[in-house]
């Protein structure tokens, strides 16, 4: 609940006195959630990497037009078929990888991972620091009190 209320702006003084108790403890129970959000997203990127039956890194230099093949390639290899296009595949890795891409070449590298059930995901340590600054970004450094 902290946490829900500090990404919706509340300062963590107007948390306490919603809660009836003191900023400091929740700013500890606040430390305390990220940790916990922190321990969930390895435990989660482990049984992912358990379920997967390839990984693919796209090295930098790689133009996005070969990333399918590289990807339906690796199925295969697998006996896996993926679940999806030529135009999916390359719009997943355009998109969730934004900051390993510069025009159509892969400037970073970006690893996909290939699932059993044949989805896949992008895995670019770009995307998954996006979405936690997204968060963190939404609940200022300045605003804790």
């Amino acid at each position: 609940m902290v946490l829900k209320l500090r990404i919706a702006g509340k300062t963590q003084e107007e948390i306490a006195r919603m809660l009836g108790t003191s900023r400091e403890n929740i700013s500890i129970i606040e430390k305390r959630a990220w940790r916990k959000v922190r321990l969930a997203e390895e435990t989660l990127k482990y049984v992912k990497e358990l379920l997967s039956v390839a990984k693919v890194t796209i090295p930098p230099g790689t133009h996005l037009v070969q990333v399918p093949g590289m990807l339906i390639a690796a199925a295969d290899k697998a006996s896996v078929k993926l679940k999806g296009n030529f135009t999916r595949i390359y719009d997943e890795i355009r998109f969730k990888a934004e900051g390993s891409i510069k025009g159509t070449h892969v400037i970073k590298p970006v690893t996909v991972v290939i699932y059993r059930d044949g989805t896949f995901e992008v895995v670019s340590e770009d995307s998954q620091r996006s979405i936690r600054e997204k968060v963190r970004n939404t609940i200022h450094v300045g605003n804790s009190h």
